[in-house]
Parts: C-alpha cells; structure tokens; sequence
C-alpha cells in the first residue's frame, strides 16, 4: 500500500491495475468485453478506434500551437514564427480583460494588460493579431468563452473587410461556458442567457460559416482544476449533454449543428490510463449521441478533440524536465486518436513560452509524427488486453457519474448545487496530499531532485504595452461614425431583449468600431452579472 493508504498500482483516477491482463479477464467483465460491439472499426461506429478509416496515415494531426501575449502586432508575428516553423494550424490565448469583456482601459484590466494572452478590444486589434495570415488556407482556434460570439464577430468582421468569403473560413471557437461555472471561472452572465449566446452562435455559423467548429467543449481546464481522467470525460460529456439539449430547445435539429461540435482534453503523463480515456470518451459521445438524441449523422456521433498537454504537469523546477513529460502527453494524445494536438513549452511554469521553447514543443510533435512510426498504423494499441480494461472501465465509471448528474437534473442543476465543483476539489486534494507524502513521485520536485539544471531565459512583456493599447483605444474613439455606432448599440440591446439570434447584431456593432467590451456592457445591462451562490 501507498503511504496515502491506497493500492499502489492503479492509475491517477483510482482505477486498480491488474499484473497482466489477458482475454479470461476480459471476458470476466460485466457485461464482457465485446469486440464486435465494443471496438468495431477505424471510422465506423462507435468510433472507439478513431473517426476517420485511415486516420494518420491519410491526414496528420493537425499541429495548433496556442500563443497569445502582450499586443496583437506581438502576437502576429509568433503566429508567423510558428507558421514558419511548420505549424499547421493557429490556436489563439486572449488576456484576462479579453476573456472577462473589459476594454484595455477599464480599471479593472489594470495589471493584465497582454499578460495571460493577447489583448483585443476592438476590430483594429483583430486586423492587426490577424495581418498577413491567409485565413482561407489556415484554421484557426479562439479559446474564448464568456466573449465567445464576439471575437468571433470580430474574426468574420475582418475577413468581410479583406473580401475572404465566410464559407472557405474554418477553425473553433471555445465558446463552452459550463466549465467556467465547473472549474475556471471566467464567467460574465448567469447560465441562461450564456447558453442563449451558444446556442445562437451554433445557428448562426450553420447557415454563414458551415467549416466553423461552434464549440470546443473543454475537459481540458477541468483536468487543471484537479479532476481525475474517469471525471474529465464525465463533466465534459455532461457538459456536451446540456449544450446539445439548449441547441434543441432553441429549434436546431441535432444533425444540423451535430457534426460541428468539437472537444478539447487534457493529456496527462499516466500513459495508458490517457490512451484509454480518449478511446473511451469517444465510445460514450457516440452512444449518447445516437441513443439519447437519435442523431443520424455518423458526423455527430463522432467525436472529435483537440489535445493538448497538461499545463498543471509541469514543475518549475529543474524545468527541462518538462520536456520529456510532454513529449509522454503529446504520445497518448496520438495513440488517443486526437484531431489536433498543442505540446508546451518547457518553461510555461515559469513564465510565457520564449521562441525557443515553442520551437522545441513543435519540434517534438514533428517528432512523434515523422520519426516515431505512431502515426504509421491506426489505433496500434487497440486490441491490447490493458488498454481495453481501461478503455472499457473508464466509460463504465464515467457513465455512471453522467447518470448521477442526471439523476440530479441535468449540469445546470448539478453545477447549481456546486456537484462537480466539489467532486473536482475533493480529487484534487487527494493528489496534493499524495504528492505531499510522496506516495505520487515527481521527478525534480520530491524525489530525484540532485543537479536541477539552470534556471532558462524567460519570456519579458513589454512594461509600455497596456499604455500603447489604451491609446489606441483613445484613437479608435475619437474617430468613429457616433450615431452609427449609439444605433448598432441600441439594436444590440433591443435583441437581447427578445429571442432573435444575436449574432447578427453583434457584427454590425463591431462593424461600428464597438469594442468588446461596449459590447459587454449592453448584455451585463439586459441580462445581468453573475455571483456564485
């Protein structure tokens, strides 16, 4: 037994590991382990073994490195680095006040200006995060939730004004407000009228932009917060659960915005528990999907993720260690089967990624991807007697807690109560205090922790960017059409007023040169701000 009391073979969710695994133990599952039923094919349902037939060897993963700091010209020019580099795909961070629909020069943005992300208050921001980069030939995701439907305004306000047509446009937007509530808190209005903004936002990307993944529902964040693997997928597929039944409830038909749903994990070090979750998570969705909504579609029975490494992973020191944690995260995220991966930077506890660091995390997908041979066979750890132990006994817990959600009424009520906030910070306690106690070794932190190497060079924002930005926001003021703009804001409010989409008149507000957070403002006045109980 560990010294926290627990057995010491079993992987980060409790679940106990047998010494071998072998066909008898499979077979001594209830119900037992089916492969007809429970594996089935790449591409076919229920997708256990990958969405696509032949998966890597077809297409690679798509390689989204996330980047965002201090002004938007900073930040185009990473994003080219990056391009240049030979990333495929770009992945957005926006600062705090972006997140939270404060403008640069709100008092409460003091202090965060560019630090956690880019800073975007207005159109002339996006055009220049955005300058030079095709977006008819690259995707690109926005993690951006509360302010989700603006930025991505914004997004389809610059490409109407560089005459890129909205139906060549592809990529994500976060736009997932529940896990907010759950586990990161970067909430604005109550639940209601946030999943109103979903929900519109799913309709209005069906009929003007169809290659946009309206939502990127995140376990991703709620794995930071503390979650176990078995918790990730349950909180996440309930989560999903809600959005699919608000899109209903507004008139959609589950296979009209169905196929454009999106996932974002997390991928932690525990190698086979990881490859098994997403195996698992993807069997779920497709049975939920096709037994609870009746969707018809194999579009919208799949499941597809992105992935990205665990940020709550890596330790600041003896920081190179880092390295090889990712690269074990970024190798189950790709035996996992996701769609597109993120790998860190070595120093991210420490401070923003530096160029030298992206490019080592980029490098190590471009590794994994050309020299390992991973890619080279579909799902190679499918069939294996763990991994399908796993696979099947992490759906069949996590199961069992959706259930329990259901049984509460649904994740609106259950976040309500406080119910997965609680479960999360209860798992994560017991990870602290196994850590703490060395029972949980890691490596350059409580064990191993002779010869760390050298702190490295960190990545410095500039101390004049939240003066430069509230400028250019004085700029933007003072030479904008008013009467255009009052108008855009009235009609704004009026729809949030109603049930019309909001979408519409979002746009033609940032068109005006509103800035986020106006925006902001006019939905804080109709619908409120809110407090947890």
């Amino acid at each position: 037994m560990g010294d926290d009391g627990r057995d010491r073979f079993q992987t980060s969710a409790g679940i106990p590991l047998a010494e071998i695994y072998d066909a008898e133990s499979l077979a001594a599952r209830r119900p037992p382990f089916d492969p007809a039923r429970d594996l089935g094919r790449p591409g076919a349902f229920p997708f256990t073994r990958g969405i696509h037939p032949h998966m890597y060897r077809e297409r690679p993963w798509t390689m989204r490195q996330y980047a965002g700091f201090g002004s938007a010209t900073e930040s185009n020019r990473r994003y080219k680095f990056l391009l240049a580099s030979g990333q495929t795909g770009l992945s957005v961070a926006f600062d705090l006040p972006t997140q939270m629909g404060r403008d640069a020069d709100h008092p409460l943005a003091r202090g965060e200006v560019g630090r956690a992300g880019v800073s975007i208050s207005s159109i002339e921001d996006m055009h220049a995060l955005l300058d030079g980069l095709p977006l008819d030939r690259v995707s690109t995701s926005m993690t951006i939730n509360a302010t989700a439907a603006t930025l991505l305004c914004l997004y389809l306000a610059v490409a109407d004004e560089r005459g890129i047509p909205r139906a060549s446009l592809s990529g994500t937007v976060q736009n997932d407000i529940l896990k907010e509530y759950i586990a990161r808190g970067t909430y604005i209005y109550p639940p209601a009228p946030s999943l109103r903004l979903c929900a519109d936002l799913f309709a209005f990307c069906a009929r003007e932009v169809p290659r946009w993944n309206t939502i990127s529902i995140s376990g991703y964040h709620i794995r930071e917060a503390g979650s176990d693997a078995v918790q990730e997928v349950a909180f996440t597929l309930a989560d999903g659960i809600a959005y699919v039944e608000a899109a209903r409830a507004a008139g959609l038909a589950v296979d009209a915005f169905g196929p454009r749903l999106s996932f974002f994990f997390n991928a932690h070090s525990n190698l086979l528990e990881e490859v098994a979750k997403f195996r698992a998570a993807r069997r779920l969705w497709a049975e939920i999907m096709r037994g609870r909504f009746g969707a018809k579609d194999p579009k919208s029975q799949m499941l597809r993720f992105h992935a990205q490494t665990a940020g709550s992973t890596l330790t600041a020191a003896d920081p190179l260690n880092n390295v090889a944690r990712t690269t074990v995260e970024a190798l189950a995220a790709i035996l996992g089967g996701a769609q597109s991966i993120h790998t860190n930077g070595y120093d991210e506890a420490l401070a923003l990624p530096t160029e030298a660091s992206a490019r080592v995390a980029l490098r190590t997908q471009q590794i994994l991807a050309h020299e390992s041979g991973v890619a080279d066979v579909v799902d190679p750890l499918g069939g294996a007697y763990a991994i399908e132990a796993l696979t099947s006994e992490i759906e069949t817990r996590a199961a069992a807690l959706i259930a329990e959600i259901d049984r509460r009424g649904g994740m609106l009520t259950a976040i309500a109560e406080g119910f997965p906030q609680r479960e999360i910070e209860r798992r994560a306690l017991e990870h602290q205090r196994a850590v703490e106690s060395g029972a949980r070794v890691i490596v350059g932190v409580n064990r191993f922790t002779d010869g760390a190497s050298e702190a490295p060079t960190l990545h410095r924002l500039d101390p004049g960017l939240a003066a430069a930005q509230i400028a250019a926001l004085a700029r933007l003021r003072r030479g904008r059409d008013e009467g255009r703009l009052r108008a855009a804001l009235d009609h704004l409010r009026e729809t949030a007023r109603g049930t019309d989409n909001l979408l519409p008149p979002i746009l033609d507000a940032v068109k005006a040169r509103a800035t986020l957070g106006e925006i902001a403002d006019v939905f804080r006045e109709v619908f409120g701000e809110y407090r947890p109980a």
